[in-house]
């Protein structure tokens, strides 16, 4: 291996089964290949390559040279498959140094091993135990994991050395880490189709919470469609005694055209002999006028689609941790994947993490449309 003779800050899990000496032979064999199968099962994660394991006898010691998260589930899954063994559980975070035993296999020294121990001895029968430097990092990692830690106090081992120790309590919780949020993200189409197959509220799909809407104003337009071809409702007969307005040229036709006074001032008489017949009011009503105008309008001519509208969407996914920054205000910690709602236009996305330099973009997000961001710090 080629971290043979160096020293590393690695998560150790150490485990025994409790009174295992103190059993008959065929018992103790029962109980090792239980929890052999069980320590088997909880590590199937973990790739062989970012583990050591040793065998102590009565337990093991697994060295994780990946990610503390690995630690963590591992050691959960082992409290939980574990049940039918009474067996101790405790994590440390420190230094080791990997060397070669005398069979030429890879063997573990250090304190982070030794302390691991002695978190573990701490503990009672199927509890999971951390030191404080474990819960320090973990902890920080998402705010879930957080709440998975209760603090037991300080204990002393047999070298009058105390330790800070916390519990871990509850089941183990949904897979929250990076990579498996990136296979998540790889898995969804990018853009619109990616966006519009994404879970919504309630849990639906936001496909079918557009469709509805849509259906709705198609509804609509056909009713408002049927009514404009309707024909028009004939006008209302006048009544007995009442005058009758014309329109415009009619009215213009009946008009009498004006006769020339006769000789000595008197007035014209009327074509006919009778009475002057009073002048009418050749504009039309303006309920008429309404009519027309409505009428004017062409039905099944549809209007041109609005442009979209309405804000974008940030989907920021970062490796162990950061801070997440749009335009300056800061919007989160990602992991777990934040999703981040935007009004559309150009925007400054800064990610910081305390042990690197800070990751900057500018990222142009279009009305209704989706920009995911990645990125790992070394």
């Amino acid at each position: 291996m080629e971290s043979a003779g160096r020293t590393l800050v690695c998560s150790v899990l150490f485990l025994d089964i409790a009174d295992y000496s103190q059993r008959p032979v065929a018992e103790q064999l029962q109980l090792k290949q239980a929890f052999n199968q069980a320590l088997a099962a909880a590590l199937e994660q973990v790739a062989p390559r970012d583990r050591i394991i040793l065998d102590t006898g009565d337990g093991a010691a697994v060295t994780f040279m990946g990610d503390p998260e690995d630690a963590l589930f591992a050691a959960m899954a082992m409290r939980d498959l574990a049940a039918s063994v009474p067996v101790r559980l405790g994590v440390n975070l420190g230094p080791v140094r990997l060397v070669k035993d005398l069979n030429g296999q890879m063997n573990i020294i250090g304190d982070g091993i030794n302390v691991a121990q002695r978190v573990m001895s701490f503990s009672r029968p199927g509890q999971l135990l951390v030191s404080r430097s474990f819960y320090e990092v973990v902890s920080c990692l998402s705010r879930d994991y957080a709440t998975l830690f209760r603090h037991e106090g300080s204990r002393t081992d047999k070298h009058v050395r105390a330790h800070e120790v916390y519990a871990v309590v509850g089941a183990t919780p949904a897979p929250k880490r990076l990579d498996q949020v990136e296979a998540l993200a790889q898995s969804t189409p990018p853009g619109a189709a990616g966006w519009l197959t994404g879970s919504g509220p309630l849990g639906l799909r936001r496909s079918a919470l557009l469709a509805a809407p849509l259906a709705f104003l198609l509804i609509i337009a056909g009713g408002v469609t049927a009514r404009a071809m309707m024909p028009d409702e004939p006008a209302p007969k006048a009544a007995p005694g009442k005058q009758v307005v014309k329109p415009a040229a009619a009215a213009s036709a009946a008009v009498t055209p004006p006769v020339a006074a006769p000789a000595g001032g008197g007035a014209a008489p009327p074509a006919g002999g009778g009475a002057a017949a009073p002048v009418e009011d050749a504009r039309p009503p303006k309920k008429f006028v309404a009519r027309v105008e409505k009428n004017a309008e062409k039905p099944g001519v549809e209007k041109p689609a609005a442009a979209p509208r309405g804000p974008g969407r940030l989907e920021v996914a970062v490796a162990p941790w950061g801070d997440v920054l749009v335009d300056g205000r800061n919007r989160g910690r990602a992991p777990p994947l934040l999703v981040l709602e935007v009004p559309a236009g150009s925007h400054k996305i800064e990610i910081r993490n305390s042990t690197s330099p800070a990751h900057v973009a500018q990222v142009e997000v279009k009305p209704g449309e989706t920009v995911r961001i990645q990125h790992r710090f070394r």
